[in-house]
């Protein structure tokens, strides 16, 4: 199970050693493209697995071959919301184990003189607030696109929000326990800090480019 980081009260790390062994070969720099993109699903859908472990569920009742018996099925629809573009290469391993779960997508840049996150693409189903969401991007860096996002998903309604990544900064996790502070954190790893141009350190180089070999 992930355990809550002694410093940060939104951050739950993941120490399985099958989450472990695949990070390792992820922030690997010979790791090509193809690797690359397998190893994000598997981890992904491990850390959904502990990430879901609180879904709602409702009593049901089936009809086994022999006789009839109880069961439970989810309350309440998810929605899997990747952030454009590399959160799209978490998704497919989620919804391996989740295959009933809606995808919402979110694009965001960073607008080059305000420096300001901006969304240019936004779809989610209609009743999206009608259950939780699985914000997903592979890094947590300065928290900028995160927060945008969590803010864009709060002004559909939603309320029940998690972000799922393979590793965060210090800065990106601090940020959103300071904008969104009921918004749980999954990470694989927290790394030491970002550098000048905000990337992670050590980090994962850019995960988009290494995802869709565009480096």
């Amino acid at each position: 199970m992930p355990v809550t980081h002694p410093e940060f009260a939104n951050l739950r790390v993941f120490a399985h050693p099958l989450i472990q062994t695949k990070l390792t070969r992820v922030r690997d720099r010979r790791t090509a493209s193809r690797e690359f993109r397998r190893l994000l699903n598997e981890i992904a859908g491990l850390m959904t697995y502990e990430a879901t472990r609180r879904l709602a569920t409702r009593g049901v009742s089936v009809e086994s071959p022999l006789e009839s018996c109880p069961g439970c099925e989810l309350a309440e629809p998810i929605t899997i919301a990747p952030i454009l573009r590399a959160g799209v290469a978490m998704t497919e391993g989620i919804l391996a184990l989740l295959p009933e779960a809606r995808v919402g997508f979110i694009g965001i840049y960073r607008d080059e003189s305000s420096l300001e996150p901006v969304d240019y693409y936004a779809k989610f189903p209609p009743d999206v607030a009608s259950g939780p969401v699985l914000l997903v991007d592979p890094m947590l860096a300065t928290g900028g696109s995160a927060i945008h996002a969590v803010a864009r998903l709060k002004e559909h309604g939603c309320r029940d929000i998690q972000l799922i990544c393979l590793v965060a900064a210090p800065e990106g996790v601090r940020r959103m326990e300071a904008a969104h502070p009921d918004v749980i954190v999954h990470a694989a790893a927290i790394d030491r800090q970002l550098d000048a141009r905000g990337y992670i350190l050590p980090g994962l180089g850019d995960a988009g480019d290494r995802i869709f070999g565009t480096a």
